[in-house]
């Protein structure tokens, strides 16, 4: 099969195309050395595929003493113990500690507010307001928990799913489709 397995019955110091001009007497077969094994690198067995819900997802902190400008976005969770100034907008949970303070908007899938949050929650399964917490901004929300002794100040949505959502203005259907025409 390969041709660089196989020996010549040619003496080493003669050149191999120097057999074909004079004739040698034939000289005992050399045994054959088998070809080492090729490595094999494919995977014996298949990784199983990770669902999206076996996989915890990660935390990300902003310390106590560290005091940020940006923006974040991402698939985990956020604790926010430090200043945030910016928008946040995570398929996670958002935690912001006592003593800590966020300015921006929000989007997460829990809300869990602490310490200060200047900005609204533009969407929300989950809202809770703890004791020490204040939030000066509009909610929209699933559900809302509001402890005794915390501080909200602006606009709350809470409960209303996506087809049965009040309209923004106060006006009927008939009247939109009047100032439209």
């Amino acid at each position: 099969m390969a041709i660089f397995n196989q020996q010549s019955p040619a003496k080493k110091d003669v050149p191999s195309f120097a057999n074909d001009a004079a004739p040698n007497p034939p000289a005992a077969p050399t045994p054959i050395r088998e070809a080492p094994a090729a490595a094999d690198f494919s995977p014996t067995q298949a990784a199983p595929p990770r669902a999206a819900a076996e996989a915890p997802a990660k935390e990300s902190l902003i310390a106590a003493d560290l005091t940020i400008e940006g923006k974040i976005e991402g698939a985990g969770h956020v604790r926010i113990a430090g200043k945030f100034k910016g928008d946040v907008n995570v398929q996670g949970d958002l935690t912001i500690e006592k003593g800590a303070k966020l300015s921006g908007g929000v989007k997460a899938k829990k809300v869990m507010v602490a310490g200060e949050l200047d900005g609204n929650i533009e969407s929300a399964s989950r809202v809770e307001l703890l004791e020490s917490g204040a939030l000066s901004g509009d909610i929209k929300a699933g559900t809302l928990t509001v402890a005794a002794g915390s501080r909200i100040r602006g606009h709350v949505e809470c409960g209303w799913g996506d087809k049965d959502a009040p309209k923004s203005n106060g006006k009927s259907d008939k009247a939109e489709r009047e100032l439209a025409s």
